[in-house]
């Protein structure tokens, strides 16, 4: 029985992994600064409320009026949706990752959210020292709130900081690419003139494109080069 898909509504992008994501999975979507994480958990979720589906989206980095209004030129008007309480942009303080997984919880139940994005996982485990007694415990907590976010039944973008020092590192302890089912990778190249692409590491159950794929930021947001698959 073929998976039940949600589209991003990425130009170019649905078409790679066969008509979108799987219903009710975790996506990590990690990379560095600049390749355009947050404008792609935004677009996300502002089309999915063209569909009529509710989305709330977690930021423990940026203030939501910056946010807000870095998506504004894209002509997201993300206001009426959060009045009728279809959308909610929550910022949270990542001092205890168990406390933002509660708030999580509350926020896409009072929303009655299908779609969910978490901004960032990177954050919500800073802080913590390196000691190998409390990164196990870290690490535990992660696990928690990527499994609860499962429980919900809603279908998520955890994006993932990925410093620009870093060699084949995609997240902080290396196993959130293991339990999300999905991950893509955002990059951001300066040799030879300024360029963004993708590539999708991996999707469970998807038969996904496995090639790097050139995209841009467009005025409407991403949108991915046509491209063989």
């Amino acid at each position: 029985m073929p998976e039940e898909r949600v589209e991003t509504g990425v130009p170019g992008f649905d078409k790679l992994i066969e008509g979108g994501l799987v219903k009710g999975s975790i996506n990590l979507v990690a990379g560095n600064a600049g390749t355009g994480k947050t404008i792609l958990g935004m677009q996300y979720i502002w089309n999915g409320l063209q569909k009529g589906e509710n989305g709330v989206y977690v930021t423990l980095e940026q203030r939501p009026d910056d946010i807000l209004r870095d998506v504004a030129r894209f002509g997201w008007d993300f206001s009426k949706y959060a009045a009728a309480g279809r959308f909610r942009l929550e910022s949270m303080i990542a001092s205890d990752i168990s406390s933002v997984t509660t708030r999580i919880v509350e926020s896409v139940k009072k929303t009655n959210a299908t779609r969910f994005a978490l901004d960032s996982l990177t954050i919500a485990t800073m802080g913590w020292k390196e000691r190998p007694e409390e990164s196990f415990q870290l690490r535990s907590k992660a696990f928690d709130m990527l499994n609860t976010l499962k429980s919900l039944g809603v279908t998520s973008m955890i994006i993932s900081e990925v410093p620009r020092s870093a060699k084949d590192e995609i997240s902080k302890f290396g196993f959130e690419e293991f339990v999300a089912d999905s991950v893509i990778l955002l990059n951001y190249m300066t040799v030879g003139g300024a360029s963004r692409n993708l590539q999708i590491l991996k999707m469970r159950r998807t038969d996904h494109g496995k090639k790097i794929y050139p995209f841009e930021i467009t005025e409407n947001g991403l949108m991915v080069r046509s491209l063989s698959v």
